[in-house]
């Protein structure tokens, strides 16, 4: 599961105690809400059905998908569906594959979702094996299903602008940029992560 309301709350104010910048950024916005999703292969699934389509559209396949493979759409019934049948929940072809690289990795186990490595980088390491997962997908995961609370994902367009806003930044930084930013913010930096999204479209920072 996600960081708790406790651990963010926690993390942020350890943060703000020595950057000024985040202090007022909860003072105007107040603190985010947590962002929890279930541990597992359900999850990561659902990660690469939202793929580059609209929340209502990925919720529409989901739902379709469920209807036609049960709920959680296991991996044994996913490799077993052919191409037709997946295709008319809303699947591409390249979505099949990517669907079908995670069933066939859970099921061999290849990998164990319940026991990835503790260490970060190992984690996402092991999670990008997963055709369709690159490292945003994998940092994503690792802090709203496992709440790692040290995931950075620099690389988020939301996270730079939002950071960006809430250091009074001219322009958005890079990812290497944003990267070097938060460094002096481990280890707390998802908290920050999930507080820049809260913050990026605020007027008022």
């Amino acid at each position: 599961m996600g960081l708790t309301a406790e651990q963010l709350t926690g993390g942020l104010d350890a943060v703000a105690a020595r950057e000024p910048a985040i202090a007022r950024a909860l003072e105007i916005a107040g603190y985010p809400e947590t962002r929890i999703r279930d541990r597992g292969y359900a999850t990561l699934l659902r990660t690469i059905v939202g793929q580059q389509v609209s929340v209502a559209a990925a919720a529409s396949v989901w739902n379709k998908l469920e209807a036609a493979l049960g709920k959680g759409c296991a991996p044994d019934a996913l490799i077993a569906a052919d191409f037709d049948a997946l295709r008319a929940c809303g699947l591409s072809r390249q979505k099949q594959g990517y669907a079908r690289s995670l069933a066939e990795l859970v099921m061999s186990g290849g990998l164990d979702l319940e026991n990835l490595p503790q260490d970060d980088e190992a984690a996402i390491a092991e999670l990008v094996r997963i055709k369709g997962i690159g490292r945003w997908s994998a940092e994503i995961y690792l802090l709203f299903a496992e709440g790692r609370p040290d995931i950075w994902p620099a690389g988020d367009l939301a996270v730079q602008a939002g950071i960006g806003r809430i250091l009074g930044l001219e322009a958005r930084p890079s990812e290497k940029d944003t990267r070097l930013l938060a460094e002096p913010w481990s280890p707390h930096r998802g908290a920050v992560a999930i507080l820049t999204w809260h913050c990026y479209n605020n007027a008022a920072l």
